[in-house]
């Protein structure tokens, strides 16, 4: 990207879906090592809270807004081509797109049994699809034999794609860590999306995701899980607000 923007210190690509699909789409092309992140504005809270957080996100190669907050944030800013990138529409495009060039498809993430469920759905979706593999990540910190398993056998896999779908601070700190030990062109952390798409958890509707209510569609649905995620939004925009307001620099 030739301009990415600073929310808090955060850097974000004021990208499209169509465009985030070229891009990694080249990055496949070139074999390139990339990794894209899937931001919501509590990932950009992470970043805010602690700079390795912030360190990996903005060493990504790509970070999208999966979220309209920040979508019309961007669209503030001067972004006015900016759209959501949320994290099933990317993996549904890039699965469509991949089908005729024969990528193939690692799956990392989720419960025991959610990847495993979520290729065979994305085998009915999206016929001739090439998932090479699928692994649940350990619960808890991975010891050192767990994660040298784990990179073996999607080694051994050769996927030109590896999508994450774990916490979005995990998966992001995930990648970064282990870009240089994986030939994987690009991993993509989509978080949610592995229960949504594998039929696990229930997708908001889609008139609440374009209006910028899914927060609160997933806060009603979990609770207990998710308020602490949500309980940041305020300081948050106290936060914007002094940026914009050039109150405070996030450098």
């Amino acid at each position: 990207m030739d301009r990415r923007a600073n929310i808090l210190g955060v850097h974000i690509d004021p990208v499209d879906l169509a465009h985030s699909l070229d891009f990694i789409d080249s990055w496949i092309t070139a074999r390139e090592r990339k990794y894209v992140g899937v931001l919501a504005i509590h990932s950009i809270m992470d970043g805010y809270r602690d700079a390795e957080s912030r360190r990996e996100i903005n060493q990504s190669g790509l970070a999208v807004p999966d979220g309209m907050g920040l979508v019309w944030l961007l669209q503030l800013m001067g972004f006015r081509s900016v759209s959501r990138v949320y994290g099933a529409d990317l993996m549904l495009g890039l699965c469509e797109r991949g089908r005729t060039k024969g990528w193939r498809h690692f799956l990392y993430g989720g419960d025991p049994g959610t990847s495993d469920r979520l290729a065979g759905r994305l085998a009915e979706r999206f016929p001739g699809i090439h998932v090479v593999g699928s692994m649940a990540p350990p619960f808890g910190e991975a010891t050192p034999a767990e994660d040298e398993a784990a990179v073996r056998e999607i080694e051994q896999a050769r996927p030109d794609i590896l999508w994450l779908g774990i916490s979005s601070k995990k998966q992001i700190r995930w990648m970064n860590q282990h870009r240089g030990r994986l030939a994987v062109p690009v991993m993509i952390g989509v978080g949610a999306a592995f229960d949504f798409l594998s039929g696990e958890k229930a997708q908001a509707p889609e008139w609440v995701r374009q209006n910028g209510l899914e927060w609160l569609f997933r806060l009603a649905s979990e609770p207990g899980r998710l308020w602490k995620r949500y309980a940041q939004y305020p300081l948050f925009g106290i936060l914007v607000a002094a940026q914009f307001l050039g109150l405070k620099r996030f450098d």
